[in-house]
């Protein structure tokens, strides 16, 4: 601390006292606008808006280190998510404000379109985020997602005109809109996902990860109507192999995908213990893990 005016040094030692990680708190970087790269990876922005990647804004504690994810996949790609400005609100569909800016239980708001309709909830965000990835790579035969019925509802069958008819619990596909794979109508197929699939479907995802093996990308489900689901951003893991993650969430109304806080400690979420408590809602007992089917 060469240099450090004395004012500087007593800011830093009641900080260290504090327990804040590494003695001090860490400065959230500018806001910035997206750069050309990044306007291709999260294709939904626009040149005019103001992010801080998720990796740069929120660092490990103290003494912990982002786990290891493979290039390209799901877990990089989240951790470059774009981030609002420092203090942004949590908003829902309407424009209203659900969470101020301080809430205790907030730690970041995602740059990421809500929509103009009460769809994109808890269950939706997550596959919007898991959908955006799959087009953001290239990889949109890739794009399919289940109703809660059980019946698959592809991205490259609603892009090739068909459109699906639902009585009741049965589904039928008929030929009936455009040829039109745009990003407009990306968005309209999954705001059809959105109103057919939910927590139930997301939990009857078939692969379940064991504890030990989380990793960033999984999701915490609890089936029902109502029922919730956080998505797992980030992993940190300390020298003694304990591990803490970035958990986010959109929520009923439809409102915008934020990443949480435990509290004052808060963002990272603890995971040595026998449930993952979060709020707003029930723990998430470790059979609640799932994971998208591997690309």
């Amino acid at each position: 601390m060469r240099n450090t005016p004395h004012h500087l040094l007593l800011l830093v030692s009641f900080a260290a006292f504090l327990g804040f990680p590494g003695g001090a708190v860490a400065a959230s970087p500018e806001p910035r606008p997206p750069t050309k790269e990044e306007r291709a990876r999260y294709p939904w922005l626009s040149a005019d808006r103001s992010i801080r990647p998720l990796a740069e804004a929120i660092p490990p504690p103290s003494g912990y280190t982002r786990v290891a994810v493979e290039d390209g996949s799901f877990g990089t790609w989240l951790r470059g998510l774009p981030l609002r400005p420092e203090g942004s609100p949590v908003q829902d569909f309407g424009g209203q404000d659900i969470l101020a800016g301080d809430h205790a239980a907030l730690a970041a708001v995602a740059e990421l379109d809500v929509g103009s309709a009460n769809l994109q909830q808890c269950a939706d965000s997550i596959i919007r985020l898991h959908a955006e990835w799959q087009w953001s790579r290239g990889q949109k035969e890739r794009i399919a997602y289940r109703f809660t019925s059980g019946d698959l509802a592809s991205w490259t069958r609603y892009a090739a005109g068909d459109r699906a008819r639902v009585s009741g619990s049965k589904v039928s596909w008929v030929k009936s809109g455009p040829v039109d794979g745009s990003r407009a109508s990306f968005r309209a197929y999954l705001d059809l996902v959105f109103t057919y699939a939910g927590t139930l479907s997301l939990a009857s995802e078939r692969q379940r990860p064991k504890r030990g093996d989380l990793r960033p990308g999984d999701f915490f489900v609890l089936g029902g109507s109502p029922g919730h689901a956080v998505l797992i951003l980030d992993v940190a893991r300390n020298a003694k192999g304990e591990r803490v993650a970035l958990l986010g969430q959109g929520f009923i109304p439809a409102q915008d995908f934020h990443v949480l806080s435990p509290g004052e400690d808060g963002p990272w979420f603890s995971l040595e213990g026998e449930e993952v408590a979060t709020p707003f809602w029930k723990p998430f007992p470790w059979s609640a893990l799932r994971r998208f089917p591997a690309p």
